[in-house]
């Protein structure tokens, strides 16, 4: 369908804004988590689910989201994904208590299911099929701004305002987004007409909040083991229903008819689960072990996410013309040398070396993001943009929350309780690092050869 040029630099504007807002406001709410902690007398295992308990929610709904927008209208469903965000995020800052802050992180993981399901599908609907690795590309550079404002603008809110003020600015930045969209942007996209299949939705929503929520602490008693298997036990049901239905959630099948499709998201669940806590444990270790300020951790912190935005851009103009599989394979290739890397942290590691290797890892992300999103979606049919569009973002939220999922596993079992000022605070949560980074590098040597296995040409 052909658009207007500039409803499609319109549509650039807010779908840029929109990757922006995530990646902030998650960078920046790292830098204020002690704050969080001294606050409302919370240790090690609760403050985890600060972050966890908003990637689980979005993992959980964004698929079901994405969907339903295909069907009832990409537009409507972000427009009120906004407006839940924008309130939710106001929730947040006012939040009086430790489970008020975290009911609020639930619903705001909610809203960004539906943001984050539909925006990549309305961009992928509006730009001509030879410049989208070039949008995708500007867009992924948004994304990685946001991760390299994250911690600057973090650090100095945090050090003024404090780690209420993250909320705040996500408020305001929500609502500039909501009032572009509601006066600019004209027009809908639909791509199927299918019923919603309700009995999917639940069975993979049930599924995905059981299996994450019993992983976390897998170890700590029977009640997580049981949650644990009736959640896989779910999932296993979902996949199994929706291969017998005419109009599924997830199109089974079109995992085991596209190659190029299959790998690409199995590459970007592997990729995200290996490296989407380094910023979480890096943040930690830079306050609590090297006793450096929320202010110049933020920026030490900027190394890794400013060579993202500056080099994202290449990387989707050369996945136009370069084939995905080679580029995104050399960037799992080089995030896997950074982290494992990071397995020698210690008290006396140069904070020099600290900066170089971020900087090295972020290079490594910004060769894979932008080909390996170009592969998912030039992979499909046009009526299905908005599935591949929220199965891609669902391989990204199960890998960040499979992430921190790993690292509250591992935290559990290594720190248990012990607060900020534990005598054995350093020791333990270095030992737990250097575990972290271990299952990490594994994972992501694993992904090089899922990045490989797509083929040398994208199908469909």
């Amino acid at each position: 369908m052909e658009q207007n040029r500039s409803i499609v630099k319109l549509t650039m504007v807010i779908v840029m804004i929109t990757s922006f807002m995530a990646p902030f406001m998650g960078n920046a709410i790292n830098l204020g988590i002690p704050q969080m902690a001294l606050e409302f007398g919370v240790g090690q295992s609760l403050l985890n689910w600060v972050v966890t308990s908003y990637l689980l929610a979005t993992a959980a709904f964004l698929l079901p989201f994405g969907r339903l927008a295909d069907i009832m209208g990409r537009k409507k469903v972000f427009i009120f994904g906004m407006f839940l965000f924008a309130l939710t995020a106001l929730g947040c800052g006012f939040a009086f208590s430790f489970p008020m802050l975290i009911i609020f992180r639930v619903l705001q993981g909610i809203a960004s299911a539906m943001i984050f399901g539909t925006s990549m599908a309305i961009l992928t609907s509006v730009v001509p099929p030879k410049e989208r690795g070039k949008a995708m590309g500007l867009s992924a550079a948004t994304t990685y701004i946001g991760l390299s404002l994250g911690p600057v603008l973090g650090g100095m809110i945090c050090s003024t305002i404090g780690w209420r003020g993250i909320f705040y600015f996500t408020f305001i930045l929500s609502l500039v987004v909501l009032s572009l969209t509601l006066a600019k942007l004209s027009g809908e996209w639909l791509g199927a007409v299918d019923k919603f299949d309700t009995w999917g939705g639940i069975l993979w929503t049930f599924g995905i909040v059981l299996f994450l929520y019993g992983l976390t602490d897998i170890t700590a008693g029977f009640q997580y083991m049981v949650t644990f298997i009736l959640g896989l036990a779910l999932i296993i049901a979902f996949v199994v229903y929706e291969t017998k239905i005419s109009n599924p959630l997830l199109p089974i099948r079109m995992f085991m008819n596209n190659r190029s499709f299959t790998f690409s998201n199995l590459a970007a669940l592997i990729n995200y689960s290996a490296t989407f806590a380094l910023t979480f444990l890096m943040s930690l270790y830079l306050q609590n072990v090297q006793n450096i300020g929320i202010s110049q951790s933020g920026l030490i912190l900027l190394s890794q996410p400013i060579l993202m935005a500056a080099l994202s851009p290449l990387a989707g103009r050369l996945s136009d013309r370069i084939n995905s599989q080679i580029l995104a394979s050399l960037g799992m290739a080089i995030t896997t040398l950074g982290l494992f890397l990071f397995i020698f942290l210690d008290e006396k590691t140069s904070i020099l070396l600290v900066i170089i290797n971020l900087a090295f890892i972020g290079l490594g992300f910004a060769f894979f993001s932008s080909p390996n999103s170009n592969a998912v979606m030039s992979s499909v049919d046009r009526t299905l943009y908005g599935v591949a569009s929220s199965t891609l973002g669902t391989m990204r939220l199960l890998g960040q929350t499979l992430s921190m999922t790993i690292v509250a596993l591992i935290t559990s079992l290594g720190m248990k309780d012990l607060t900020l000022d534990s005598p054995d605070y350093v020791t333990s949560f270095l030992q737990s690092s250097k575990t972290s980074f271990i299952v990490f590098t594994v994972l992501c040597c694993i992904g090089i050869f899922a990045s490989l296995a797509r083929g040398k040409k994208m199908e469909a």
